[in-house]
């Protein structure tokens, strides 16, 4: 099957970045290195092309009940011009996404994880309650981010809206570039930044307006490979492999996201799992000394197996390994020292208090 390509395809290659094939899609991985292009966003600001992420809209007067009922977030309470973050479950509390929720003045909007993206929409149509309107708008929307601490100055000189007074997950729909768009302060990096929304016909007119104006001011292209060290830096999971269908919100320290108070979609389940403990807790570690631990490395406890790894990479801002892995909740303390298998060797680390960057400009927003 063919690889899809979003709207801002032509500006990848024209930059030569390198191309992989990703959730369907082919994506920058890279443009000018990982290790740079992860130190642009810490310090000045990056441009990314997310619009692979799925879109899907919900209106009528019964959804903000509906989402209730279906995610583990609550969403009654969720005023317009705010954003919430949230997980999708089955019965059983397994994860089958974590997803953004945003509230416009007439619908909502929902952005989920690319390769889930089918099997979201279908999931959602089957629940839906009677009067709530599921409708697609993957194909027609495209998704840009500058995310850094410079974004916001650069976003401003493109938008009459106040930025300065929109807050952490606030979501505001105005005008980018002189074309309509939903504007959110939301990201994945730990820097303060904008997700900006906008029909997809618009997309090469945002994308040249932001690179424009950013020459000069320190503005990178990033790819794919750096999102995921600057996510992984601030403990954010990853679809896949901190969270999939064989994983709770619980375990994965997302307890924060779900309101047992109400009925939801695996409620009961969650329920359960609460009452008896939780067996395995995901965690933080450094790596001290040389070494990078990957996904599935073994890790273990005086040289008893507790778990295994979920994410790791070398850390740009730290300068070391780090990484992410589930252990028996019996060794889940900050300070524990565990051991990381790596080609047959073991390696020091210690697990640590996340995230593992704590000075981004997000802190100031």
């Amino acid at each position: 099957m063919a690889l899809k390509q979003t709207p801002f395809h032509p500006f990848h290659l024209e930059l030569g970045a390198k191309m992989v094939p990703f959730a369907g899609y082919e994506m920058p991985i890279q443009y000018s290195g990982v290790i740079e292009e992860h130190r642009c966003v810490r310090s000045g600001a990056g441009l990314f092309d997310l619009s692979h992420m799925g879109e899907i809209e919900l209106r009528g007067e019964g959804v903000p009940a509906f989402l209730d009922r279906l995610l583990t977030n609550r969403f009654t309470d969720l005023p317009v011009g705010r954003a919430r973050y949230t997980a999708m479950c089955r019965e059983d509390g397994g994860i089958l996404d974590d997803l953004i929720v945003y509230r416009l003045q007439d619908r909502h909007l929902l952005v989920v994880n690319a390769a889930n993206f089918e099997g979201d929409l279908a999931w959602i149509r089957a629940h839906a309650s009677a009067g709530v309107e599921v409708l697609d708008v993957n194909q027609g929307t495209a998704l840009a981010a500058l995310q850094g601490p410079r974004a916001e100055a650069l976003v401003q000189r493109l938008t009459d809206a106040p930025l300065e007074t929109l807050p952490y997950y606030g979501v505001v729909e105005t005008e980018v570039a002189a074309r309509p768009a939903v504007v959110a302060r939301t990201g994945y990096t730990g820097e303060d930044g904008f997700e900006i929304y906008l029909a997809a016909e618009h997309a090469a007119a945002l994308w040249r307006a932001i690179t424009d104006l950013g020459e000069g001011e320190g503005l990178r292209p990033i790819g794919l490979a750096a999102r995921d060290t600057l996510r992984l830096e601030m403990k954010y999971a990853l679809y896949g492999n901190e969270i999939d269908e064989s994983t709770t919100p619980l375990e994965a320290g997302l307890a924060w996201i779900v309101k047992l108070d109400k009925e939801f979609i695996g409620a009961n389940a969650l329920r359960a799992r609460k009452e008896a403990g939780i067996g395995r807790r995901l965690v933080a570690f450094e790596i001290e000394g040389r070494g990078i631990p990957r996904p599935g490395h073994r890790i273990a406890v005086a040289g008893e197996g507790v778990g295994a790894v979920t994410s790791g990479t070398f850390s740009p801002s730290l300068s070391r390994g780090i990484g992410l892995g589930y252990v028996n909740r019996t060794h889940t303390r900050p300070g524990t020292a565990l051991e990381i298998e790596v080609r047959g060797r073991l390696l020091g680390a210690r697990i640590i208090k996340p995230p593992f960057y704590k000075t981004g400009s997000l802190r100031a927003a």
